[in-house]
């Protein structure tokens, strides 16, 4: 969304921004780093790192700052109220009641994809549950089924503007970095309109994702299963699940 810049509140937008330098890199900042990370002076910084901290959304010990549980509020309030995550839910419930496996929903947010719905099943035998896939949690998309899926789905256009000067980071020995090959592979998702990625986020993962799409044809989120190699080959997760995703892709169609 593009507003008039008389009705931009600069000063709202800077206190995001470092609100925003808190992440699973860097727990615990101080105005230095938060300067570093949020484009500000360090002078700016730590004004509003002492405001965040004053309203309670920011802990701290008189030098680093850290994320309270206040913070939660948005999430939660996301959680509560939005369509998606609602629509989604039980068809979620649904699979992973039928598989026991673990099956998640997400969006796509700049770089990253955020689960905006999630369900698991712990069976009699213990079942594979990768590391940070939580409601709310943020992946890299370029290294996980979802974010290849959501990446297919932009015009021509706006992928070539996400991938511009991009560095694709290595996470793993088999995540792809080279810009031509994965630009190639994107392709192949657009064909294919489903995506597996092995142990490219995570090692020990296999995961397959399928976008999920309104009544006007629009990708509006994706749509994975998780599954440990070891127990589930990647032919297996193709021809046991991948069904299974496609039909419950079409049933959501409808709620989009």
């Amino acid at each position: 969304m593009t507003i008039a810049r008389a009705d931009f509140i600069e000063g709202m937008a800077k206190g995001m921004a470092v609100l925003e330098s808190f992440d699973t890199e860097r727990q615990r900042l101080n105005a230095t780093l938060a300067a570093q990370r949020a484009g500000l002076t360090r002078a700016a910084a730590r004004r509003h790192l002492l405001t965040l901290a004053h309203l309670g959304y920011l802990e701290s010990d008189g030098s680093y700052f850290w994320l309270s549980p206040k913070v939660l509020r948005f999430s939660g309030s996301y959680l509560a109220s939005a369509r998606l995550p609602r629509a989604l839910q039980p068809t979620l419930n649904r699979l992973a009641a039928q598989t026991l496996e673990s099956f998640s929903a997400v969006v796509l947010d700049g770089d990253e994809v955020v689960i905006v719905a999630r369900s698991a099943v712990l069976g009699p035998t213990p079942r594979l549950l990768a590391y940070g896939l939580h409601l709310g949690a943020r992946l890299p998309a370029h290294a996980t089924s979802t974010g290849r899926v959501l990446l297919a789905a932009l015009p021509k256009k706006e992928l070539n503007a996400w991938l511009k000067g991009r560095t694709l980071l290595r996470l793993t020995p088999q995540t792809e970095i080279d810009a031509k090959a994965f630009r190639a592979l994107i392709e192949q998702v657009r064909r294919d309109d489903y995506c597996v990625a092995s142990e490219e986020h995570e090692l020990g993962v296999h995961a397959l994702a399928v976008p999920l799409r309104n009544m006007q044809g629009r990708t509006v989120a994706a749509l994975n299963v998780v599954a440990s190699p070891a127990r589930l080959e990647r032919e297996r997760l193709q021809r046991d699940l991948l069904p299974l995703l496609l039909d419950a892709a079409r049933e959501l169609r409808p709620l989009l």
